[in-house]
């Protein structure tokens, strides 16, 4: 009787998924429709085209771009290898801050552990700055302390000389337990704590200490969120930020008076990927991200970097691009140039969500912020869970029957952007609670700070980490970093959804009840290149090859498939009206059937 029941679960939740993704079918976008039009798109999913093998010719990328492999432990981060100076270390890749921070040779207590390899110190040149970065919020204490300098730094063949960056010798921060040496931001440069005192540091002359009628800079002082420490998926994702961001001394030495000035320092002291950008060395000023999955089902999407330009495979008419959200000054954004005084600059990888659905149902808004703030969600890759509001993830986690539910039937999480529906993957919503259960399990979600319209903080209401971006790719375009309105900045999204993904939870739950073990999770150490994929799935993008057991230590074992399905579908809307009675009609007529 209980097989039968779950049975039943898993046939109701993948009529819901149909429910949810076939409806009211609508034609085909005939072409990409412009940044300014995305919002008035026909609504549905970028859903799977034929799979085929990658040739060696596809992996040919000119001189202004670079790919590189990602390593992934347990789901929960995401590395690459950097080189810096002579030493090849990895370091955790992180959209949601905007610095480079390794540790060094001069790191003690746990540092001297041996399991990554350290910075030596023997090519780095300070800066005589010191980074006090303090991490956590009112539970925690962490911190990361260490003098600012600059050294060769590379990623993905991509490198440039004197590139500044902290050399951390004081931590205990949980950055080695997951097998990383640092964290590798690549947000905006007004959002790196490093840029900003390295700047004023350098600039003490063009300092105003008196009555400007606007900040240049003001998002170190009211922003003390930019940097962010890595998670494990027990616990919420922890911030950490400069010190003394309180103090109105130091909040004043960073009103920069001359906007110019400031702008250019982005190609010679901001962050890597914007120094290159800026100094026009990549084919497209953008970076594309997919991740692997090495939890519940081992595979997916090839776990990838791509700087320049977008996997060969991949065309960018094939994805939804959004706007990043611009903070004016009175939000804390950047003051615009005299000569441009309509000019509005982003913070971080911020783009608006149109609404969001659990199970195909319409989630309400979350009352604890204004609602004169427009919905929005920050693309984390340095966040292992995916966080929203507290009323609204308490409403979802009520639907559920509370904190700890059956991992199966799946559950169906999704974001509608730019009018189209991005489908987190009920493997990547759910993880195991208990060993030896496999029965039990928690949704990787967590509630965040809600934002506030007073210009004190960032305007997003959901933070979309690793469980969403492993079953999509994000494209990060920079655009203009001096002139936005000329070349926006946006993100581009292209779902994987797997059509299968929901019956492939409810196998891999029963044939790990059956056996008697729990859900696969390994951890894969950062590769030096990019490897060989398995082929492609949706729009091109490539498919993980499964970890050797030598390279991985485990076997997966998976009832369901780890590739996308084929098909070519249409793009479909969200409606429910008779799609809603069969499913009503198909669930009743099973449960009859089988008593």
């Amino acid at each position: 009787m209980r097989n039968r029941r779950q049975l039943v679960r898993c046939i109701f939740a993948l009529t819901l998924l149909i429910t949810v993704c076939q409806s009211d079918v609508v034609g085909r976008v005939s072409q990409t429709p412009s940044l300014h039009e995305a919002g008035h798109i026909s609504r549905g999913i970028h859903l799977p085209i034929v799979r085929k093998a990658v040739t060696s010719g596809h992996r040919k990328r000119a001189v202004n771009t670079g790919a590189i492999g990602l390593g992934d432990f347990q789901d929960v981060t995401y590395n690459v290898l950097v080189q810096v100076g002579e030493t090849h270390v990895p370091v955790v890749l992180d959209t949601g801050s905007s610095d480079l921070w390794v540790l060094s040779a001069a790191c003690q207590g746990a540092c001297s552990t041996g399991k990554v390899p350290l910075y030596p110190l023997t090519t780095f040149h300070p800066a005589s700055l010191d980074a006090i970065l303090m991490y956590g919020d009112s539970r925690t204490g962490t911190h990361a302390i260490g003098p600012i300098g600059y050294d060769f730094v590379s990623v993905a063949g991509l490198g440039l000389q004197n590139q500044y960056f902290a050399a951390i010798n004081n931590t205990n921060t949980s950055v080695l337990e997951t097998g990383s040496t640092g964290i590798f931001g690549l947000g905006f440069p007004i959002n790196s704590a490093l840029w900003t005192d390295i700047y004023t540091n350098q600039h003490q002359s063009l300092m105003v200490h008196r009555n400007l009628p606007g900040r240049a800079i003001d998002s170190n002082s009211r922003f003390p969120d930019r940097l962010k420490n890595l998670v494990s998926r027990w616990f919420p994702k922890n911030n950490m930020s400069t010190a003394d961001n309180s103090n109105p001394a130091i909040r004043s030495k960073r009103q920069l008076a001359n906007i110019s000035e400031l702008q250019s320092s982005f190609a010679t002291i901001g962050p890597l990927i914007p120094r290159l950008v800026a100094q026009g060395a990549l084919d497209s000023p953008m970076f594309s991200v997919t991740l692997q999955r090495d939890t519940i089902e081992i595979g997916g999407n090839e776990g990838m970097l791509s700087i320049g330009a977008l996997p060969p495979t991949v065309k960018s008419e094939s994805l939804t691009w959004v706007p990043v959200r611009g903070y004016p000054p009175n939000q804390g954004g950047l003051k615009p140039p005299p000569d441009a005084p309509g000019e509005v600059y982003p913070i971080a990888w911020e783009i608006p969500v149109d609404d969001v659905y659990f199970d195909g149902v319409k989630l309400p808004r979350s009352t604890l912020s204004s609602p004169n703030i427009s919905l929005s969600a920050l693309i984390d890759t340095g966040n292992s869970l995916i966080r929203g509001p507290p009323d609204v993830i308490s409403h979802i986690q009520t639907t559920l029957g509370g904190p700890h539910f059956a991992c199966s039937p799946p559950h169906i999480l999704a974001f509608q952007i730019g009018g189209q529906l991005f489908i987190v993957d009920p493997r990547d919503f759910v993880t195991q609670v208990h060993p030896g259960d496999p029965d039990l399990c928690a949704a990787n979600l967590v509630a965040t700070d809600v934002p506030v319209a007073n210009g004190s903080g960032y305007l997003y209401s959901w933070n979309l980490g690793d469980p969403f971006l492993k079953g999509v790719l994000a494209a990060f375009h920079y655009g203009s970093l001096t002139r936005p309105s000329q070349n926006p900045p946006r993100v581009g999204l292209l779902s994987t959804f797997d059509l299968n993904a929901g019956k492939a939870l409810c196998d891999d739950k029963h044939k790990a009840e059956t056996e008697h073990k729990d859900f696969p999770m390994i951890a894969e150490p950062a590769p030096a290149s990019l490897p060989p994929s398995l082929g492609t799935g949706v729009g091109g993008v490539p498919l993980a090859s499964p970890p050797s057991v030598t390279q991985s230590g485990v076997t997966s074992f998976g009832g369901g498939s780890a590739n996308q399905a084929n098909g070519d579908l249409e793009d479909v809307r969200i409606g429910f009206g008779t799609w809603t009675v069969l499913v009503s009609l198909m669930v009743w007529a099973a449960w009859r059937t089988l008593g």
